[in-house]
């Protein structure tokens, strides 16, 4: 949730947010209105309840031929109590429902609207030519037999598929990379749940707008991970964690599962837009002051792994309503695909502030030295994610480096990952 001190000191500020990303700004005057509607009920269920503990004495110490009368009238109390407790709680979950209603307050400079209001801020390397038609990933895939769509959709239905021989190898190598990238950068290594609780989903703000992207399995109620973002986000859940020696980072290698609700159509040839794929996501939980900072730091080495891998790519912006409901800000990198004569979303990072850590109840001490009065005070932690490697990879890789008879380069900084191999040639039939 936001700060709630922010919506009720600045709730203008709370108002353009929720304008930039194309919702009602009367959702804020509702929350405002429900918040203090909660704070009323619960003074006046506390009043009376003291009331009650004092009646409660004075009852106790009542001389025998009065205390017949007090009780009936304590009974009488006890009903006001509990028609008080009760409007407290339906107070609580109406402010709940409608500060559920309020996403993350974006930063400054986060531009308005939607999907395709983004901001580039930067391309980087050259777009690929070939002195030939070029092939789509698919083909290519099939050519190395490193993918196969057809048996996936035998087992699992439409938009799943199997990576075998090169294929396999060759996303191995991918997050492998990618971890030795994070590890080189102080990110302890995790694998990760990928079933998680309602309370975890929801606490990452995963189960508003998009909530059908979510797969649920109901027997269980528990839900799939779309991002090892979710598990790490929970790991330290009800914690006050220790930020004295800085920022904890952590890099989470998951299977990850999307329904792809709403995608109907969309991207139906090879491994763009699939069920199942696998990840390496970074996780960081740090200060709210030093988020920022953290964020441009996690793009940087995205940036490095693209372009060790030889992809040209593009750095942009995301829209405000493009952002999701955790996000403040969010930078996407999308490399290019050259047999889309486009660039496609390889990677995002995202910026939740302190929008995660106080659904989860993430906290870290305040350094006493950092001003008076702060000793022993605690505040929620800021955290942040993004993308260092994933399956989708693979379709930019094959794209760029192809050669003419079919056969691919590897990049340099790959081959170490792949037992030294420079080129993937076609399997002959």
């Amino acid at each position: 949730m936001i700060d709630l001190a922010l919506l009720r000191d600045e709730p203008d500020t709370v108002r353009r947010s929720q304008i930039a990303r194309g919702n009602a700004p009367e959702t804020v005057d509702a929350a405002i209105e429900a918040d203090r509607s909660r704070r009323a009920a619960i003074t006046s269920f506390e009043e009376l309840r003291a009331e009650q503990n004092a009646f409660g004495k004075q009852v106790a110490k009542a001389p025998k031929d009065e205390k017949a009368a007090l009780v009936a009238q304590a009974k009488e109390l006890a009903e006001r109590v509990k028609q008080a407790q009760q409007a407290a709680t339906e107070a609580a979950d109406a402010a709940s429902a409608a500060l559920d209603r309020i996403e993350n307050v974006i930063i400054d400079g986060v531009p308005s609207g939607g999907e395709e209001d983004f901001v580039e801020l930067r391309r980087v390397g050259d777009i690929p030519t070939f002195d030939f038609a070029p092939r789509d990933h698919l083909e290519i895939g099939e050519l190395l037999d490193a993918i196969d769509m057809e048996r996936g959709a035998k087992v699992s239905g439409s938009r799943f598929y199997f990576l075998k021989g090169i294929g396999a190898r060759l996303e191995i190598a991918l997050m492998n990379m990618a971890l030795d990238k994070a590890l080189q950068n102080g990110f302890t290594p995790m694998i990760v749940p990928t079933m998680v609780r309602p309370e975890i989903m929801q606490g990452t703000g995963f189960l508003g707008e998009h909530a059908d992207e979510v797969y649920r399995l109901e027997a269980q109620d528990m839900y799939l991970v779309g991002t090892s973002e979710v598990p790490l986000a929970g790991y330290h859940k009800d914690e006050i964690v220790d930020l004295s020696k800085g920022a904890l980072r952590y890099a989470g290698w998951s299977t990850c599962y999307r329904s792809e609700a709403g995608s109907y159509g969309k991207d139906t040839r090879g491994i763009i837009r699939v069920h199942q794929f696998n990840k390496l996501e970074m996780f960081v939980y740090t200060t709210a002051e030093d988020a920022e900072a953290e964020h441009l730091r996690l793009v940087a080495l995205q940036e490095e792994m693209l372009t060790a891998l030889g992809l040209s790519y593009r750095v942009i912006d995301v829209a405000a309503g493009d952002l999701g409901s955790s996000a403040a800000r969010k930078y996407d990198i999308e490399a290019w695909v050259p047999t889309q004569d486009a660039f496609r979303e390889l990677t995002s990072t995202s910026n939740c502030t302190t929008y995660q850590a106080r659904r989860l109840d993430v906290r870290h001490r305040l350094d006493p030295s950092s001003g008076s009065g702060t000793a022993g005070k605690t505040q929620p932690v800021a955290t942040l994610n993004g993308t260092l490697a994933t399956t989708r990879w693979i379709v930019a890789l094959l794209e760029t480096h192809q050669q003419a008879d079919g056969s691919v380069r590897v990049p340099e900084a790959l081959r170490p990952y792949l037992g030294g191999l420079e080129l993937l040639s076609p399997v002959q039939a």
